[in-house]
């Protein structure tokens, strides 16, 4: 089915999605330039954004509201892809992450909420697999040098030792800048959640907890430090 957009920014009037936005219309101009829009609740702040940015006097604008799912669904029926950058997802995500999957929409965020991603593969793994959605968490900092890294190395593994390699380490070695505003209360939300229903904590605690089904090679806790020979070294966290 032809859409509108290639892909629409949802949130483009927060801090983030700002960001995104602002990347987009700095980056790709000319005739080989995706067809986006900005979304958000307000038009009036999106005007602003749009203006702030420099982006075109003619990129559209799409009102959506997280507590309105009719405003969702119209929104992802007029776009390939929806990068969405509001949070808490636990908080404003469900009903777009089902917008995404009843009408086969490809859907991105920079979540960092495992229990609430679980919970949506649950409910909207078959759907998406129906309409062909593709569901995609967890596309910030925190995880793309990782997961790219992840593959690039085993992709290479295949190619010289013909297998995998069991185990992956990855290391940060130097980083600027703290925790977002985003980040802390996507925490407080999820301590919260947990408080009401204590067996999240089993899926907070569990790295394969985003696999159904699937279960890999033991992993420390990431809780209690451990001496690592490769790097000679005790690092923080878990590999």
């Amino acid at each position: 089915m032809k859409r509108d957009f290639d892909l629409i920014v949802y949130g483009a009037t927060g801090y983030t999605g700002r960001l995104v936005a602002e990347y987009l219309a700095t980056s790709y101009r000319g005739g080989d330039a995706p067809s986006w829009a900005i979304a958000g609740r307000s038009t009036d702040k999106l005007q602003k954004v749009r203006a702030d940015i420099g982006a075109p006097d003619d990129l559209p604008l799409v009102r959506a509201d997280a507590g309105e799912p009719a405003s969702l669904r119209s929104m992802c029926e007029r776009a390939a892809v929806i990068i969405t950058t509001v949070g808490p997802y636990q908080l404003y995500g469900p009903e777009l992450v089902a917008a995404c999957a009843a009408t086969g929409t490809g859907y991105v965020d920079l979540c960092g909420e495992p229990a609430w991603m679980r919970r949506m593969i649950d409910a909207h793994h078959e759907e998406a697999k129906r309409t062909g959605a593709r569901i995609v968490f967890s596309c910030g900092f925190d995880s793309i040098p990782f997961d790219l890294g992840v593959l690039i190395l085993q992709e290479k593994a295949r190619e010289k030792f013909r297998r995998p390699a069991r185990r992956v380490k990855a290391r940060l070695r130097k980083v600027k800048g703290g925790m977002s505003g985003g980040t802390a209360a996507s925490a407080q939300a999820t301590l919260a959640a947990a408080a009401r229903d204590p067996a999240l904590i089993r899926l907070l605690t569990d790295p394969f907890a985003l696999t159904p089904g699937f279960t890999g090679p033991s992993q420390p806790s990431g809780l209690i430090p451990e001496y690592d020979r490769v790097a000679r070294a005790v690092p923080h966290g878990a590999d």
